[in-house]
């Protein structure tokens, strides 16, 4: 039997950081592993990644377009989805299992875990309450996995895992959690993901002061795992993509509203901290077009075929806009798919796609102001901060958390309107390989010279167990 693989998911990790912030990874090297640049698929964007490394298809195959898109046949948005059925193409635990069927596999926070086939699963769950309340929790398999971790470390940390506490401290959890799993059930293929340097590269950009700190905090609990895992355990890095600075939000859906493309349904809302408010919600099917837009890519849906042209036209003629390709075009990126866009917009370097679609912030829906990653009609930055107009955040989060324990409606609408505050995106690949992906590898696994792929390390992990 080969032995452990463990698959680290460092997303955002760049072939660039690596040098003085990261002693660990140089320990890696010099133990006889390779750092290279690791070629993205488009768009460079969580989902999209994680499904071209685990099945080696593009997503005219594999079907996942980006973290979210238009629903056709329910006539809605969706993002974050999370059911492993979605992927369309065979994984590798699935090529593994039948040509070894006594191979065990461990999928720990990768996207579309629920119901893979894999022999044992973590990943984040909220349950719903029928009063609109949430209760945090983790949905693992077998059942009762997650919760024998938590009696050993604690509960997870939900709030630093996305919004405006995102840190460290969820990945060192999971980091944690991936040790103490592999113990408990001696996986031969573990993959676990570290999602921190994506939070505070895109809060704070890549130049920010405090980057070269926080790669220094993951690359430390790279070498905590490396240090706990047995002798015999093989590692590979990998990361989704690479995040530049931006300084341009583009608002795509305000451009195809002003011009009468997007229809919008208007509430009025008189409870809670709405009093007597008129709302909008995008509607979707009624619309001639709008886009969900997914960091510096967005998929532009046309629902009246005439308007094709006019509408690529506005796009390609607005500022912050790279590319629009059409079917046609998407086909360069391996894009072309029932579920992309009939256009995807594709934004500068310096440029990112925000998804508001309201021409008043007065009128914008109330998740608008709230972490809230499944009701809005795409990707949020702007979740990671507290709205600066608060003289005392800390209070307005603790008074509305007060309202909560008391059993009164209450919103968290503490996320500012204001994507000014956003310093880093991806979604684009980047002009710099550099500055884009990576993968560390064994340097005997991998045929030198070679320019490895996403798609590749379906391959490379199946070579592993040869």
């Amino acid at each position: 039997m080969s032995s452990p693989l463990v698959i680290l998911n460092v997303v955002g990790l760049s072939p660039y950081m690596i040098g003085d912030n990261t002693p660990n990874i140089n320990r890696l090297l010099n133990q006889g592993y390779q750092n290279q640049a690791l070629g993205v698929e488009f768009p460079a964007v969580t989902t999209t990644a994680q499904s071209a490394m685990v099945t080696g298809k593009q997503a005219k195959e594999h079907g996942i377009v980006g973290n979210g898109w238009y629903f056709h046949e329910l006539a809605e948005v969706g993002f974050w989805k999370q059911a492993n059925q979605l992927v369309q193409s065979e994984k590798v635990w699935d090529v593994l299992k039948r040509n070894k069927p006594e191979l065990k596999v461990s999928k720990l926070f990768w996207w579309y875990n629920m119901y893979a086939n894999v022999d044992n699963s973590m990943t984040p769950r909220p349950h719903y309450l029928a009063d609109g309340n949430k209760i945090f929790d983790l949905y693992s398999s077998p059942t009762g996995l997650h919760q024998q971790i938590e009696t050993e470390i604690g509960k997870f940390p939900f709030f630093s895992f996305w919004g405006p506490k995102a840190g460290i401290a969820a990945s060192q959890w999971i980091a944690d959690a991936a040790s103490i799993e592999f113990k408990l059930n001696k996986p031969d293929l573990q993959l676990v993901y570290l999602p921190h340097l994506d939070y505070c590269l895109q809060k704070f950009g890549p130049n920010g002061d405090s980057i070269p700190n926080e790669i220094q905090a993951i690359d430390k609990i790279i070498g905590e795992m490396v240090n706990r895992y047995s002798d015999d355990t093989e590692f590979m890095i990998v990361s989704e993509y690479g995040i530049t600075a931006v300084d341009k939000p583009v608002h795509i859906n305000k451009i195809l509203r002003e011009k009468d493309y997007i229809k919008v349904r208007e509430t009025l809302v008189d409870s809670g901290a709405y009093k007597n408010k008129t709302i909008e919600n995008m509607d979707c099917a009624a619309s001639i077009a709008f886009a969900v837009a997914d960091h510096q890519c967005a998929h532009v849906y046309v629902n009246d075929k005439t308007q094709l042209a006019s509408i690529k036209d506005l796009l390609l003629n607005t500022d912050g806009i790279e590319q629009v390709l059409d079917k046609q075009e998407q086909q360069k990126y391996g894009l072309e798919h029932s579920r992309s866009g009939d256009l995807v917009a594709i934004s500068q370097a310096n440029a990112w796609f925000t998804y508001y679609f309201w021409l008043d912030d007065n009128k914008a829906p109330e998740f608008a102001r709230t972490v809230d990653i499944h009701r809005k009609v795409g990707y949020d930055p702007v979740e990671m901060f507290v709205d600066p107009k608060f003289k005392l955040p800390l209070w307005q989060v603790a008074k509305r958390v007060i309202k909560k324990k008391f059993g009164f409606r209450y919103l968290m609408d503490v996320i500012p309107l204001d994507p000014s505050l956003v310093k880093g995106s991806h979604g684009r690949i980047t002009d710099d390989a550099n500055k884009g992906a990576i993968l560390i590898s064994k340097a005997e696994k991998v045929e030198q010279g070679k320019q490895y792929q996403q798609t590749d390390v379906f391959q490379l992990i199946l070579s592993h167990f040869k």
